[in-house]
């Protein structure tokens, strides 16, 4: 049985940091593309950024530059780095095996003063 299981969300001031992790049981990441995705209450789900298998990433254009995404296939696990955070990116952030359903539970950052 597959399961991911984010952790590392939280609140946070603007400007600040948190680090998201994303560890896989029931399947080899290292034979997939990981994606991170977020939903803001009252949006659809939004791509955050993409890792392919090779370590190749892309990034959704309002995080470029603040948000780095990492995959460690040894561990089984994706991480997502977000630095000078903003109040508009605060959501739920979800954790996929690309082009699957499968998907984390979700771990909610939320960027307030």
């Amino acid at each position: 049985q597959v399961q991911l299981v984010e952790s590392g969300g939280g609140v946070v001031q603007p400007g600040g940091s948190l680090r998201l992790s994303c560890a896989g049981s029931g399947i080899i990441f290292s034979s997939y593309f990981m994606r991170w995705y977020r939903q803001a209450p009252g949006n659809q789900r939004e791509l955050v950024a993409t890792i392919t298998n090779r370590g190749t990433i892309d990034y959704e254009d309002s995080v470029k530059g603040r948000f780095t995404a990492s995959r460690d296939d040894v561990k089984n696990t994706v991480h997502l780095q977000m630095n000078s955070l903003k109040p508009e990116d605060t959501a739920v952030y979800y954790c996929q095996v690309a082009f699957t359903d499968y998907w984390g539970q979700g771990t909610q950052v939320t960027v307030s003063a």
